[in-house]
C-alpha cells in the first residue's frame, strides 16, 4: 500500500510502499478515503524540538481520517465490511488507573496513531474495534475525516465551561477556528480571536467571533480589558502553542478565570507563575485529545444538528501525492484545514 512515512531524523515525509497492517482478532482494517492534516503533523514534518523528542522513525504519520471497513478480526461482531467509519486515535491499555476511572484519553500507556504507532496517511490502517466510530450517514466524508481535531476543539470548550462567558481564542489555526462556532453553540457570551495571520482572522470573524485582533497589536491586552469592562476575559482557549501568546493570554484573563491549553509549544516555555497564575487564582487545564467517547457523541450532535458547520474551515482538498504542497500551504498560512484525498492516483 501507499503510505507517508517519516523515514529518518530529518524534515519532510516520504511517499513509500508499505505492508498492509496485520489484523488481530479484535482489530478492524479500514481503507482510508480522506485524511486531515493537523498541527501535530506539521511539527513532525518540520522535525522541530518536540518532534525530535517524541517521534521514533520510521513511522507512518497521520491521525485524522475516515474510511470504510475492509475487514474485521474474528472476534469483532459490532462492525462489518463496507461501513463508513472514523476512529479515536488514542489507543489505550484499558487496565491502568486512568482507563478504569473514565480518563482513557490520558492513559498511562497510551499509544497515538501517527505519533507512537503507524498512522492513517496510508491506504489502510488497522484499529482496535473499540476505537472505531460508525459515522452518521448525513456527515460528508471530508467533514468526517476531521472529527479528531473538531473533537479537540469540543473537548477544550466543554472543559473550560464557556456558557455565558467572555472567551479569548488564542491562535486560530484549524482547531482554534473550530472552537469559535463550538463556543457559540455552547452559549459563550463573547468570543474574541487572536492570531498573526490576517486571512485566518477574517475567517474567524465569518465563523462568529465578535472581534478579532492581531497578536502583535500593542494595545491588545488593553482592548480585551476595555471590552470586558476592565475585568479581563473569563476564559482563555490557548490553541497556538506560542510562549508569547500563552503569556499574553494569561495576562488578559480576569482574576479567577480559566485557561484551557491545547496548543503544543515547539520548545520549553518561560512563564512568571506568580504573576500570571498564582496571584490571579487562575484554573489552568491541560487538554489532550478527546474524552473517550463522551466528546465523540457531543461532536456528532453538534455537526449532525447543523449547529457547527466546518465547511468554511476546509480550504483545500488535495490529492494524496500532493502532500508536500499541502504542508507548504499550511506552513505559509495560506490554508486553514487541508484534507487529503487518499484514494487519488
Amino acid at each position: 500500500m501507499r503510505a507517508l512515512s517519516k523515514t529518518g531524523a530529518k524534515a519532510g515525509f516520504d511517499l513509500v510502499e508499505a505492508r498492509v497492517p496485520a489484523l488481530g482478532p479484535s482489530d478492524v482494517l479500514i481503507r482510508v478515503l480522506k485524511a486531515g492534516i493537523c498541527g501535530t503533523d506539521q511539527h513532525i514534518f518540520r522535525w522541530d524540538t518536540w518532534a525530535q523528542r517524541r517521534i521514533k522513525p520510521p513511522l507512518i504519520v497521520g491521525h485524522e481520517f475516515m474510511g470504510t471497513v475492509a475487514a474485521v478480526g474474528n472476534a469483532v461482531s459490532s462492525l462489518a465490511p463496507g461501513e463508513r467509519v472514523s476512529a479515536e486515535g488514542h489507543v489505550s491499555c484499558g487496565t491502568c488507573l486512568l482507563c478504569r476511572t473514565g480518563e482513557a484519553h490520558i492513559c498511562e500507556h497510551v499509544k497515538i496513531i501517527g505519533v507512537d504507532i503507524d498512522g492513517a496517511f496510508a491506504t489502510y490502517i488497522a484499529m482496535p474495534a473499540a476505537n472505531v466510530w460508525k459515522l452518521d450517514p448525513s456527515i460528508p466524508d471530508e467533514i468526517a475525516a476531521i472529527f479528531d481535531p473538531l473533537g479537540n476543539a469540543v473537548h477544550t470548550v466543554m472543559a473550560a465551561g464557556v456558557s455565558t462567558k467572555s472567551v479569548v481564542v488564542s491562535g486560530v489555526g484549524s482547531i482554534g477556528l473550530m472552537a469559535i462556532p463550538v463556543s457559540r453553540a455552547a452559549g459563550a457570551a463573547l468570543v474574541f480571536a487572536i492570531d498573526v495571520n490576517q486571512q485566518k482572522l477574517e475567517l474567524a470573524e465569518r465563523l462568529g467571533a465578535d472581534a478579532v485582533f492581531h497578536a502583535e497589536d500593542p494595545n491588545l491586552i488593553d482592548e480585551i480589558l476595555r471590552r470586558t469592562k476592565g475585568h479581563g476575559a473569563d476564559v482563555l482557549l490557548e490553541m497556538s502553542g506560542s510562549g508569547a501568546a500563552i503569556d499574553a493570554g494569561l495576562h488578559m484573563l480576569r482574576n479567577g478565570g480559566r485557561a484551557a491549553l491545547l496548543g503544543i509549544p515547539p520548545d520549553d516555555v518561560k512563564i512568571n507563575l506568580a504573576e500570571r497564575i498564582i496571584f490571579k487564582g487562575l484554573t489552568v487545564l491541560g487538554i489532550n485529545g478527546r474524552k473517550m467517547f463522551e466528546t465523540w457523541y457531543q461532536t456528532e450532535a453538534l455537526v449532525a444538528s447543523g449547529r457547527v458547520d466546518l465547511r468554511p474551515i476546509i480550504t483545500h482538498i488535495l490529492p494524496f501525492e500532493s502532500f508536500a504542497d499541502a504542508f507548504e500551504l499550511m506552513s505559509t498560512g495560506r490554508a486553514a484545514k487541508i484534507v487529503l484525498d487518499v484514494e487519488s492516483k
